[in-house]
């Protein structure tokens, strides 16, 4: 990780600060298990005798405090004076940053601030302990054995399983404890509020860099979900035709922007695998509890705009953690619209095939769509809105949905505000074509389902359950409903994408 070019004196800013910051009083570094492991994971692959990437070797103590030309890179005791640390604070677009952007840098704050302490502490590193390399699996010699012992069938399910997440029984950081606590505060900042007095409103996510999110009163109501035998292009999937009652709500004026979704998505601090935090802290506010994602391993815009444009490729459970997250930080209740409420928001109290008629020559005044998106997503809001004020419900990006998705039809159950609750990761619900899509799949009642293979270029085995790399036309929007549900009711909302693996299919 160290590989100094030039001498740094002068103690950096950001170092600066953050010496200011450290706390007076907590537990004692330890070696073993805080700054091995850092060192071995992220420095060592350079920075080791057989490497020829990295001019310094940090594999034992005395290799580490000796340094290289340019002096010590580790004085114990004195971490603003120590090379290797100083190399480490440096800004991001800085080329003697360590590790370098390649090799997973710029340091999370908290490694830093353990990196700091130790040093300021002596360096204290036990004798004889040898920095090693974290050891690779490898599937000949450690997997294929133990997979020969299992049945056909076994080794299906732990292939299904691996797929759909690799979810291991353990500490959940989505637990109905954490659930308890948002609701206790939802509450607290609730008041009660007429469906007749239900007006729009502004919501700031109190983030680093605040985004105004507009959210419009939709009033409850009775309408008929589905499309009707007569209807051009219809499909089975859309029927058969059912009348509902939906409760009053408040949904997003527009899909969620990546101004409001990088906040959540890019975590300053450090992830495993299933959100939680790696070094959780005392004084951790609750919505940094909240599982989110890992850091992506490529731009997740793919280079179709940031700034006013829609976020995109995330996964239901992601969306659904947004949500969470987002009701954590203002006392409102968010969360994805249920299926129905997404199709009485978009109709608008029309019965048409789109909120503005059934003519599809009229659809480029209100919809981005294949024949006028020039083949990418474009800023939301752009376009003219429903009769509601909502605007993209036709076109832009699909958005994701609570329910899961019946090919076949809607299945019989409630007329009263249904949930088609999902028993299995896949198919979950779509609603309102994309960019990428002809005008009959962005009608109001079009509707697709999710499938594996929008995973299907993820890198990571198991394959993220934050990240779907393939689906660059799928965002989503949000709502609050007026009447606050319980915390039970609230944390199946906030995790239903949290269900057994898909059984493997016959072959």
């Amino acid at each position: 990780m160290i590989a100094p070019t030039r001498c740094r004196l002068a103690l950096p800013a950001g170092l600066a600060l953050l010496s200011a910051l450290a706390p007076t009083a907590r537990a004692e570094i330890d070696f073993t298990t805080q700054v091995k492991p850092l060192l071995e994971e992220k420095c060592l692959s350079c920075h080791r005798p057989d490497s020829k990437k990295g001019k310094l070797d940090i594999s034992t103590r005395e290799a580490a405090m000796k340094g290289g030309s340019e002096g010590a890179s580790i004085l114990p005791g004195a971490p603003d004076d120590s090379l290797f640390l100083q190399l480490v604070m440096l800004p991001e677009d800085d080329d003697d940053l360590m590790p370098p952007p390649d090799k997973g840098g710029p340091l999370p704050d908290e490694e830093k601030e353990i990196l700091r302490s130790w040093i300021a502490e002596g360096a204290k590193w036990p004798d004889g302990v040898i920095l090693e390399l974290p050891k690779k699996t490898n599937f000949a010699r450690d997997i294929k054995p133990i997979l020969d012992k299992l049945t056909p069938e076994e080794r299906a399910l732990v292939k299904a399983w691996i797929n759909d997440g690799a979810d291991w029984p353990g500490e959940n950081p989505d637990n109905a404890e954490l659930t308890a606590k948002i609701h206790a505060l939802i509450k607290e900042n609730s008041t009660a509020i007429e469906p007749s007095a239900m007006a729009p409103y502004t919501e700031k996510v109190p983030a680093e860099s605040p985004v105004d999110l507009e959210m419009l009163p939709i009033p409850g109501g009775e309408f008929v979900m589905g499309s009707p035998d007569t209807e051009p292009k219809r499909k089975p999937s859309e029927g058969p035709q059912r009348k509902l009652t939906i409760a009053p709500f408040w949904m997003a004026k527009t899909e969620i922007t990546w101004d409001a979704y990088s906040p959540f998505m890019l975590s300053k601090d450090p992830r495993n695998k299933d959100g939680s935090k790696i070094y959780p802290a005392a004084g951790d506010k609750v919505p940094d509890l909240i599982s989110r994602p890992t850091s992506p391993y490529q731009e997740m815009s793919f280079g179709m705009g940031k700034a006013g444009y829609p976020a995109i490729c995330m996964t239901q459970h992601a969306a659904n953690k947004y949500c969470e997250w987002l009701s954590a930080q203002t006392g409102h209740f968010y969360r994805l619209a249920t299926e129905a409420e997404w199709e009485y928001a978009c109709r608008a109290g029309t019965d048409t095939a789109y909120s503005f008629g059934n003519d599809d020559k009229e659809l480029h005044k209100y919809a981005w769509f294949l024949d006028n998106s020039n083949f990418k997503y474009q800023k939301v809001g752009t376009k003219l809105p429903n009769p509601w004020g909502l605007h993209d419900m036709h076109g832009n990006v699909a958005e994701w949905v609570l329910d899961a998705f019946t090919p076949d039809g809607y299945p019989a159950g409630e007329a009263d505000n249904p949930w088609n609750k999902a028993t299995s990761l896949y198919p979950r619900a779509v609603r309102g074509g994309s960019w990428n899509d002809f005008p009959e799949s962005l009608r109001s009642a079009a509707r697709i389902g999710s499938t594996p293979s929008w995973k299907l270029q993820d890198p990571q085995l198991p394959k993220s359950i934050w990240y779907h790399t393939q689906p660059t036309f799928l965002g989503f929007r949000i709502v609050r409903p007026l009447a606050v549900p319980g915390a039970e009711e609230m944390h199946a909302y906030w995790n239903t994408a949290n269900v057994p693996p898909d059984p493997p299919k016959p072959k």
